[in-house]
């Protein structure tokens, strides 16, 4: 068994979900997770941010029920309002990472999301990719020849097309897929590492 994780790098929710998969992976360092992002702002979707408007309510409940960070300068992108979330963008960052450092998706996507939704930072920029390398002891020009590179524009597409097949159009959603590619919900928008994990024992003793 494993478990696949579809996210949006920028969905509020995803953000809120990332100490929620950390504890979850603590708990569980035997499932392998694959990392597959979602595309929630792509084509008409790609509009200056002050278009949503249920941005702000939205991540005051996420505050509230996940203890999820909004810094500064993410505060500031909303109060300005023009930024674009490009979840075409953010989809090659992960690709990039994943890439990279295989076996530590999990951790970089939601330094991914610490990136725009704490520091500010545009997903679509490659210098939040070289100091997200930086930071992550990843070697930067390695990260952000990936980034830039044809092919990951392909690769989001992969996940994208990965998440739709999966049947995933609200992000995040955790499964648990097993060894005869059956798929289990563990989780849509918001669970607790608590809920997940007793999911996960049921899981396990039926198998």
């Amino acid at each position: 068994m494993k478990l696949v994780y579809v996210f949006d790098a920028y969905c509020g929710w995803s953000h809120g979900f990332a100490s929620t998969l950390a504890e979850v992976v603590r708990r569980r360092p035997d499932l392998e997770v694959d990392v597959v992002s979602g595309g929630l702002f792509t084509g008409s979707r790609r509009v200056p941010i002050r278009e949503f408007g249920y941005v702000q309510g939205a991540n005051a409940k996420i505050s509230e029920l996940t203890g999820a960070e909004f810094g500064a300068g993410y505060q500031r992108l909303i109060a300005d309002g023009s930024f674009v979330m490009d979840s075409e963008a953010a989809a090659r960052g992960v690709t990039a990472l994943r890439q990279v450092a295989p076996d530590r998706t999990v951790e970089l996507a939601a330094a991914l999301q610490h990136a725009f939704y704490v520091d500010g930072l545009s997903l679509s920029d490659p210098a939040t990719y070289r100091a997200l390398a930086e930071a992550a002891g990843l070697e930067a020009d390695s990260v952000v020849g990936a980034f830039t590179a044809p092919e990951s524009a392909a690769a989001a597409q992969d996940d994208f097309v990965r998440a739709a097949g999966l049947g995933v159009d609200s992000f995040p959603t955790l499964l648990a897929v097993t060894g005869d590619h059956s798929t289990t919900v563990l989780a849509v928008g918001h669970a607790t590492a608590e809920e997940i994990s007793r999911r996960l024992d049921a899981l396990t003793s039926v198998s």
